[in-house]
């Protein structure tokens, strides 16, 4: 068997707001819809001859002469962060929030952090990374004292410049943190900030490093298991703490993300998983509110999507997908409670499939597990739609 699946998350871009998006402060979100809305259309025939312009209506993208599967995705985790979308992914859906700390982090976590670091630290609230790294950039500088701070999300980042405290001590104070932050303090993440430049014009650089919450078992171990080699591509290796990823290749933003991927896809042969997050979306434009430069980063992986397309062999299938929103057109600049798209193409896939509204992202995982001939109890395949001579 030499099936391999490709799975490339374009993180954060949702298609409307989930159903329960009014508990979050998300109603009326959609980040794809009112990114094209506010580009005055967007231009992404590649994306839309796959069906995306069915999925929801979107300012400039045709609906016609689509061959692909389409359809939208429902999250059942409660929260709206990376770790959710992509646990519920591999079949591990998270029915209590994980720890928020919109006041900042307690003496009990902040103590024995400081004490094992060595450090004092400033911050210790939540912030946007970029407000607080120039806010505070030239107090960590004078001080050495690196700068914690969080956001809506279940996140303890620490933020620190590359000349005051070195990468590779910024990860170890990472790992320190993450080996505290456990019981009722455990985060989805403890994520390494690094960065450079002056007061005015600091710059967030490509070392970022995520440390995630072991949540046991996923389809990723499950794959691994049974000889399937699964390359994670972007930060999916840091999500899954490593498990279940047999090559994690780490890329400084979405171009080098997908020019990985097509290197994986020439590399490796199957049965394999080459599984890819392209965050610039996400991280770059979304959290900024900035709806063109959101868009402009769809349009740009728009152009590459051909040579995805015409890098498939006979009896793969790619699926697109997403793991939340980060609408940038709203006043907010965290995440949003939104439904995902789907997009699958299978060589042998001759027409237009509406894959429908999914419950739970974790079909997604079963479609994975389908193809691949494993045996997997999480979520409802739709592979026979998308290959039904198999």
């Amino acid at each position: 068997m030499n099936k391999r699946a490709i799975v490339i998350v374009l993180d954060s871009v949702g298609v409307g707001a989930a159903p329960d998006a009014a508990l979050y402060g998300d109603d009326g979100a959609n980040t794809l819809a009112n990114v094209a809305r506010a580009m005055k259309g967007l231009h992404i025939p590649h994306l839309a001859s796959l069906g995306t312009g069915r999925i929801c209506p979107l300012d400039g993208v045709s609906t016609d002469a689509v061959r692909g599967g389409y359809g939208l995705m429902v999250p059942q985790s409660a929260g709206k962060d990376t770790t959710n979308g992509h646990m519920e992914f591999v079949g591990v859906t998270l029915r209590e929030p994980l720890p928020t700390y919109p006041h900042g982090f307690p003496r009990e976590v902040m103590e024995p952090f400081e004490l094992a670091i060595g450090r004092k630290t400033i911050g210790n609230r939540s912030a946007s990374g970029t407000e607080i790294i120039e806010e505070l950039g030239e107090k960590h500088r004078e001080t050495g004292w690196p700068i914690v701070y969080t956001s809506a999300d279940s996140v303890f980042q620490i933020a620190a410049h590359e000349d005051v405290i070195a990468v590779s001590d910024l990860y170890a104070m990472c790992e320190k943190a993450r080996a505290i932050l456990s019981g009722a303090n455990a985060v989805g993440r403890v994520i390494a900030r690094p960065f450079t430049g002056t007061s005015g014009h600091f710059t967030r650089t490509a070392h970022r490093r995520d440390y995630s919450r072991d949540f046991g078992p996923t389809l990723l171990t499950a794959l691994t298991e049974r000889g399937i080699h699964v390359t994670g591509i972007g930060k999916i290796e840091d999500i899954y703490s490593g498990r279940g990823i047999s090559q994690g290749i780490h890329t400084a933003n979405n171009e080098e993300g997908v020019e990985e991927t097509l290197r994986a896809m020439r590399r490796v042969s199957g049965p394999a998983v080459i599984f890819t997050n392209l965050v610039d979306f996400d991280m770059l434009y979304g959290h900024r509110n900035d709806p063109i430069g959101f868009g402009r980063a769809i349009e740009a992986f728009d152009r590459r999507l051909p040579d995805i397309i015409a890098s498939l062999r006979d009896d793969d299938l790619l699926l697109i997908t997403a793991d939340h929103g980060c609408d940038p057109t709203t006043p907010s600049t965290d995440h949003s409670r939104e439904c995902v798209p789907i997009l699958g193409y299978h060589p042998r896939l001759q027409g237009a499939v509406n894959l429908g509204e999914r419950s739970t992202f974790a079909d997604l995982g079963a479609t994975i597990a389908h193809h691949l001939d494993v045996p997997w109890s999480q979520g409802t395949s739709f592979y026979a739609m998308l290959a039904p001579d198999t």
